[in-house]
């Protein structure tokens, strides 16, 4: 069972951070905290103040080191199907959630991130990194393949072989390495990640939230079409910007020379 305080919410300044606040444990989840994680997703997704989601773990040691593995011996011996069903309705409900969010969401990785937890950290649009970090997908040295996405998120970002090199040795990446090889966008030290992390949620928050949200579902979209469909797409999300206060408001500050003010900021 999940402690009231496994997982913490705050919003504040159109910023949404989720907080894994099981140091104790590494961060790893349990089922009970998916829920709760899903559920606060699902509420992000649709509230209307909310411009930006975090995540990041508690404590300077970890991350998330993925599912709680208290318990396992049991879940060894359930069925095969009963396990694919764990996994299929249940664990991976974060990431059909994060799919359906078209705001941008940050993870903030201020400790180690294995397997799962990593994972997690794939599922975000960008990735700030403490210099004190590493990161493994680290499944295949328990006899597993990637259980949680990042089969599939890891390639788009590193590319097909660096990928498969990671994912078969399951081998650590440190700060410094997964900057070079693009697994992460910035690194910080340890005691700067949440204040820079922070800085640049509020940056985009007081953008303009309906063209920085139509780029992240063009971005998205167009990496499964061929380029006369995404540029068709494109064509259509550039007419409705158009009118909005937000491009009004663009263009008069750009000729007024000062800085834009969007609207509800």
């Amino acid at each position: 069972m999940a402690e009231e305080n496994d997982i913490l919410f705050k919003k504040r300044e159109g910023i949404a951070v989720i907080t894994l606040n099981r140091p104790h444990r590494r961060n790893a989840f349990t089922p009970e905290m998916i829920g709760q994680w899903s559920e606060f997703l699902r509420e992000v997704r649709e509230d209307p103040d909310t411009h930006v989601i975090v995540l990041t773990g508690s404590g300077d040691q970890a991350f998330c080191s993925g599912a709680d593995l208290v318990g396992l011996e049991e879940g060894t011996r359930a069925k095969a199907l009963d396990r694919k069903n764990e996994l299929w309705t249940h664990i991976h409900r974060v990431a059909f959630e994060m799919e359906q969010i078209d705001k941008p969401t940050i993870a903030a990785i201020n400790g180690v991130a294995v397997g799962a937890g990593l994972d997690m950290a794939l599922m975000c649009d960008l990735r700030f990194m403490s210099r004190s970090a590493k990161l493994s997908e680290g499944y295949v040295k328990v006899g597993l393949v990637p259980g949680d996405g990042g089969a599939y998120f890891l390639p788009r970002l590193v590319g097909t072989a660096k990928a498969l090199e990671l994912l078969w040795t399951g081998d650590f990446v440190d700060a410094e390495e997964a900057l070079r090889i693009g697994l992460v966008n910035r690194v910080y030290a340890p005691d700067e990640l949440m204040e820079k992390t922070l800085e640049f949620a509020r940056r985009l928050a007081s953008g303009p939230e309906i063209a920085i949200r139509m780029i992240k579902r063009a971005v998205y979209q167009s990496r499964n079409l061929d380029l006369r469909t995404a540029l068709d797409l494109i064509s259509s999300h550039f007419a409705i910007i158009r009118e909005t206060e937000d491009h009004k408001e663009g263009i008069r500050a750009m000729l007024e020379h000062r800085s834009p003010k969007f609207v509800g900021r």
